[in-house]
């Protein structure tokens, strides 16, 4: 069966996170991604620990988490033999992507306009951190102070004075995501015009576009939203609560539900403070004194069954081994096995796209494993020459 994206060919110039995820999506779907490194490597070959495999050449976990299906070719951009062979890329290509900081590549002899001279249908993905234009453009782009500038520390963390990080970099997983989007939409267009376009997001920009209820609270209303910890600004019950062995989470979207639920365990659903979602967002304490104190006589394998024959949604907070142990999560083929060149098989978190007319994650039926460092100098340029 074939993918998606196999008659794609990206190649990858970007480094860390934000665009390798970017074109690790694309190759998901089955294009073929070419991830340009210099000789160093990209930086999050060295971004550990963890580091697994022999002493003398450490594979960091990281960079593993973003760079599955592609193949490694290093060139030195500054040299001659490194542009010409980029070049001869570039022709070839469908998709470019880059996260420089803004004019390097222009720096590097490869401006917008001259990589559409050299190939017009070209699409370019260009990953920045604030923007490439406005007052503050050329501002180096990191998730965690992209974090901070684009609010979502701001409604993160227990309360309004202890703004948090969210425990993933999230500023570049989603600038990836936007950024692979607008490939798919650039290319889709390009059956059209036949030619290529310039795509830009940021890291800004992207943590913006998810601030959902939070952006339209404060647009629309003039409303500043807080960090509340681990419960819901707009809806009551909906959050963290404990029971007799651990933490379960509830999300009680409807008065009914709500009466549903505190009248099956013991609860004066007409109290003042209880009666209504907004009488409830009103008065937390009481919310959660309520059902923590109906939960504590609970342990989690007796009250989850019991809140799903009433029809609450929960679950339970789960580390992340438990996660990826879990039954559920390997059913949806969350998790893959590739084999690795130097590691041999081991397992990756999977793509998280699935199509209803295969069985498998993804636009592929296999997958290659996130390669070592030049490992396709050979057969990349080999396959540039056979082009000639």
């Amino acid at each position: 069966m074939s993918a998606p994206l196999e008659d794609i060919t990206v190649v990858d110039l970007s480094r860390a996170l934000a665009g390798p995820h970017a074109a690790m999506m694309l190759g998901d779907m089955g294009a073929r991604v070419i991830k340009v490194e210099s000789p160093a490597g990209d930086d999050t070959r060295g971004w550990g620990p963890p580091f697994v495999g022999p002493d003398d050449d450490p594979i960091s976990t990281y960079y593993l988490s973003a760079n599955r299906n592609k193949e490694s070719i290093t060139l030195d951009l500054k040299s001659d033999d490194g542009r010409d062979v980029l070049t001869k890329l570039i022709q070839r290509a469908d998709v470019l992507i880059e996260n420089f900081r803004p004019g390097v590549m222009d720096r590097l002899g490869f401006s917008t306009d001259q990589l559409h001279e050299l190939n017009p249908r070209l699409v370019i993905l260009s990953i920045s951190g604030f923007g490439h234009d406005g007052p503050q453009g050329g501002r180096a782009g990191y998730d965690q102070i992209a974090q901070g500038e684009a609010g979502i520390m701001s409604v993160t963390g227990p309360d309004a004075e202890t703004p948090q990080r969210v425990g993933v970099p999230i500023g570049d997983l989603l600038a990836g995501m936007y950024g692979a989007f607008g490939v798919v939409t650039a290319l889709h267009e390009r059956e059209r015009t036949g030619k290529g376009r310039i795509v830009r997001t940021s890291l800004l920009a992207a943590i913006v576009g998810a601030h959902a209820f939070q952006g339209t609270a404060y647009t629309v209303a003039g409303h500043v939203g807080h960090a509340q910890g681990n419960h819901h600004p707009s809806v009551s019950p909906y959050g963290l609560f404990h029971c007799k062995d651990g933490d379960i989470q509830v999300a009680v979207g409807s008065e009914s539900l709500w009466v549903r639920l505190a009248e099956a365990f013991g609860i004066d659903p007409t109290t003042p403070a209880l009666a209504t979602n907004r009488a409830r967002i009103e008065h937390p304490t009481e919310v959660r004194d309520a059902l923590n104190g109906a939960f504590a006589a609970y342990p989690m394998d007796e009250l989850l069954p019991r809140l799903a024959e009433l029809g609450v949604p929960a679950g339970e907070v789960r580390t992340i081994d438990r996660v990826y142990d879990w039954d559920q999560t390997r059913s949806q083929g969350l998790v893959i096995s590739v084999d690795h060149p130097t590691l041999g098989p081991i397992e990756l978190p999977g793509p998280p796209i699935r199509f209803d007319d295969n069985g498998y994650a993804g636009g592929r039926a296999e997958h290659d494993a996130p390669p070592s460092l030049g490992q396709h100098d050979e057969s990349v340029r080999k396959w540039l020459d056979e082009e000639d």
